[in-house]
């Protein structure tokens, strides 16, 4: 089977609180790791939430960091069948030091298995009759209160 890329998506819950807040630190940590390769970037949503992000010949990596509910989502992209993220999320786990670790991995490009290469895609349509009966309950519901 061959595959183009490995992903693996790591939910950090509990991190150290010391750890959260140092953007240049986090930097460090991921360089000693993947090296000096990739030019590490970061930005700020607000003052809670913030982004380190790294692309590199063969990936990226993009950290999400919440440092109010002392979280991080880990995003490790690996373009090559031969590597495995597995190492540099051993590293930013060592780092970040979560209680509780929720970990995904995918294969992609798999070109092996071509007739489930389909997506699939599950649609539910509630019917138009529920929806106005739906309706009809919540306007009695706004005219009752009104009174």
């Amino acid at each position: 089977m061959k595959i183009l890329a490995r992903q693996l998506t790591l939910d950090l819950y509990n991190c150290d609180t010391n750890r959260l807040g140092n953007v240049d630190e986090i930097k460090d940590a991921l360089k000693g790791v993947v090296g000096n390769e990739p030019r590490l970037t970061s930005e700020f949503i607000d003052e809670n939430h913030y982004s380190v992000i790294g692309a590199f010949k063969s990936g990226h990596i993009a950290l999400h960091v919440y440092k109010e509910l002392r979280y991080v989502a880990v995003d490790i992209f690996t373009c090559a069948d031969s590597e495995e993220p597995d190492e540099l999320a051993k590293e930013i786990r060592k780092f970040f030091r979560p209680d509780k670790i929720k970990s995904t991995f995918l294969k992609r490009g798999d070109f092996g298995l071509e007739k489930d290469i389909k997506p699939k895609i599950k649609v539910r349509v509630a019917p138009l009759r529920r929806v106005k009966n739906a309706g009809a309950k919540v306007v009695k519901k706004l005219v009752r209160r009104g009174k």
